[in-house]
């Protein structure tokens, strides 16, 4: 039983899952606890009272209700489905959104939600909890409809084919729960009173299935991001690590071939550079990047790479940002401390993506994809045959980032991961020996664009619009039109980054957890009053701007005197503007819950 009188509670019905199965979230708001149930249920399967909700299970041969009692939270379960035959029901909308089969295993998308009150009425609350519980419900919202939640009710999505192969009996009897990699379960937080139920998981990863065929073979090709819900946050409040060792933007990319009862997966990483370092939006088009200088680095940074190690085996990191500039200082303390760090598993390689592909020169990437070929080869990758005997082990991953790890990353890994797949299927019989994988061109068109499309779920995700460069990894050459959206798709994130990440960043916190909302009516962080700069000054540098177009439009009796109009009122709007940038951290839209400075 979980208690909070204050507010209404919540619970979220996930709809449009597909085969008639919605999952339930229960959320309360002002108590600092999520409640949350994955339970999967057709739509004629869920009702309400005006004490109890109900949801019955839909499985066959199976006649258990639920019921949550909407005063005291407390849950019993029954096996009498008499009990709800004349309620009232809440109907929802279906579509087919079965993404496909994994092993034989259903995966599914969640696609719509619904937002429901526990309560009957807000009428309780004040004034000011009326407007935080809006905020706080739009957070909700503002998580949930970002595309990317996958689920399966019978299969676990967070853990590499390779994990899955090497697991004890004892692990397998586990729930779906108790088991999963809990860097990737999103509602993680949301089930930690439902561990000792063996329910289903809502990971946030991002999945591409699609049936293949090379020389009249029949394939599955599948591709899976999971991103860590450890240190998640948005593109420039979240950079870096924790003090724990988690990176920023961490994400685990596995590539899977399916062939007449074999497998074959191939595993990547990337991550924020994993040291103390911050990047805050300040109103400039690219902020100068900050080690921290009053931390001990190596800590976390050993905590990371013993981890990572532990989980994926020898490392070579592949860092891609610029080693000039701003990012310089950061390319040579990750090279130092990995020099520092003295781990015989650990190999740095640093490639400047941008300098080596100056000029449009893409085809130097293979420079790099050579230069780490031989490694590559020596990690291997995973592969059942198909009387299920495992013919290699994969003994490494290549870890790469650039700024946000994103972009340039997400073009590297492709390059790696087609090299894979090129052995993978030549060892499956597939493709023949003298056979290359680019001249494949049907299976070329679905390999690049599931890529892209791999990097915009992620760059939206992180960014918050899709991933530059996006041309080169569909088509394999830059092409001007791909500059030209890439220009786009950066002054979009300017003005996110800016304006609207601050409550983007508050969302996910507030969705995972990491900020406890008070049932009290103490002022909360988000009725935090801007001081007088916030307001005043863009309101001068607007009106002296609009004057000098008056001047402008309306000269004066003499040049002289329109001069000294458009004088005035230009330097009125220069200065104004210039104080605005310097002062820019104060304009920005920065996350009210959770103080970021105090987690870099």
């Amino acid at each position: 039983m979980l208690r909070g009188e204050v507010s209404p509670r919540y619970f979220t019905l996930v709809r449009n899952i597909g085969r008639q199965i919605s999952t339930v979230i229960f959320h309360c708001l002002f108590t600092g606890v999520f409640i949350s149930l994955l339970t999967y249920c057709s739509p004629n399967t869920f009702f309400c009272t005006i004490e109890k909700f109900y949801i019955e299970a839909c499985d066959d041969g199976v006649d258990a209700v639920l019921a949550i009692d909407r005063v005291s939270n407390e849950m019993t379960l029954t096996g009498n489905t008499t009990l709800v035959a004349s309620m009232g029901r809440l109907s929802t909308q279906n579509r087919n959104t079965n993404v496909g089969s994994l092993l034989g295993h259903a995966v599914w998308k969640a696609v719509d939600f619904d937002v429901i009150s526990y309560k009957k009425t807000v009428l309780h609350l004040t004034e000011n909890q009326t407007q935080d519980n809006k905020t706080f419900l739009s957070m909700i919202n503002n998580v949930l409809t970002t595309d990317g939640f996958y689920f399966c009710t019978d299969y676990d999505l967070t853990h590499t084919l390779q994990r899955l192969a090497n697991v004890s009996h004892d692990f397998q009897e586990m729930s779906l729960l108790e088991r999963a990699d809990q860097r990737f379960v999103w509602n993680g937080s949301l089930l930690r009173e439902f561990l000792t139920q063996p329910e289903v998981l809502d990971p946030d990863p991002v999945i591409v299935m699609k049936p293949c065929r090379i020389n009249g073979k029949i394939f599955e090709w599948i591709l899976i991001s999971r991103r860590s819900c450890f240190r998640a946050g948005v593109r420039y409040y979240v950079r870096g690590i924790d003090s724990e060792g988690h990176a920023a933007n961490f994400v685990e990319t596995e590539q899977i071939v399916l062939y007449n009862g074999g497998r074959a997966s191939f595993v990547q990483t990337r991550g924020s550079m994993p040291f103390f370092w911050s990047q805050r939006p300040n109103l400039k088009y690219k902020p100068k990047p900050l080690i921290s200088k009053n931390t001990n680095h190596m800590d976390g940074f050993q905590r990371h790479f013993d981890s990572q190690v532990l989980i994926y085996g020898k490392q070579t990191i592949l860092n891609l940002i610029n080693q000039k500039g701003s990012e310089k200082p950061l390319e040579q303390a990750f090279a130092k401390m990995v020099t520092g760090m003295e781990n015989g598993m650990i190999k740095y390689v640093a490639f400047d993506f941008h300098k080596e592909c100056s000029g449009m020169r893409w085809d130097r990437l293979n420079i790099l994809v050579d230069n780490v070929a031989e490694t590559q080869d020596e990690y291997s990758y995973f592969m059942v045959d198909t009387e299920g005997k495992v013919l290699s082990q994969q003994k490494g991953t290549f870890r790469s980032n650039c700024m946000d790890c994103l972009d340039r990353t997400n073009v590297i890994q492709s390059m790696l991961a087609r090299r894979s797949i090129q052995s993978q299927l030549q060892r499956m019989g597939v493709l023949h020996v003298a056979q290359r994988i680019e001249e494949q061109a049907d299976f070329e068109k679905i390999y690049k664009n599931a890529w892209a499309d791999n990097a915009n779920a992620c760059a939206k995700q992180y960014a918050g619009t899709g991933a530059l460069k996006t041309d080169f990894t569909r088509t394999g050459k830059r092409t001007q039109m791909g500059l030209v959206m890439d220009g786009v798709n950066s002054a979009i994130r300017y003005y996110k980054n800016n304006f609207s990440d601050g409550f983007r960043q508050d969302s996910i916190d507030l969705f995972l957890g990491n900020y406890a909302v008070d049932e009290t009516d103490s002022p909360t962080p988000l009725r935090i009053q801007k001081d007088w700069k916030f307001l005043t000054l863009p309101i001068i540098m607007v009106v002296a701007f609009s004057m000098c177009i008056i001047c402008l439009l309306m000269a004066g009796d003499t040049w002289t005197e329109t001069l000294a109009y458009l004088l005035f009122w230009g330097t009125a709007a220069a200065v104004t503007a210039a104080v605005i940038v310097f002062n820019g951290r104060d304009f920005v839209d920065a996350p009210k819950l959770v103080q970021k400075e105090k987690m870099d």
